[in-house]
């Protein structure tokens, strides 16, 4: 999938745990499992604003695209 999902890199940079970055957006841990594995399909703009609060980063910061050429 070209979006990668780069969650685990702002959470090791705000030095926080997946657990409370689940309890502080209000996102179940399955839920947000899923997204940081990128599995995920969609995102709401609600939960991506709310993670983008609490870990004090642009959706950019988050999202990357990368085009099926650049991962081969």
């Amino acid at each position: 999938m070209p979006i990668i999902i780069n969650i685990d890199v702002m959470l090791a940079k705000r030095k926080m745990s997946v657990t409370e970055l689940s309890n502080r957006v209000g996102i179940t841990m399955a839920n947000l499992s899923i997204l940081k594995n990128g599995k995920a399909k969609a995102v709401r703009f609600s939960t991506l604003e709310a993670i983008c609060r609490t870990l004090d980063c642009q959706p950019g910061d988050i999202l990357e695209y990368k085009s099926d050429e650049d991962t081969q």
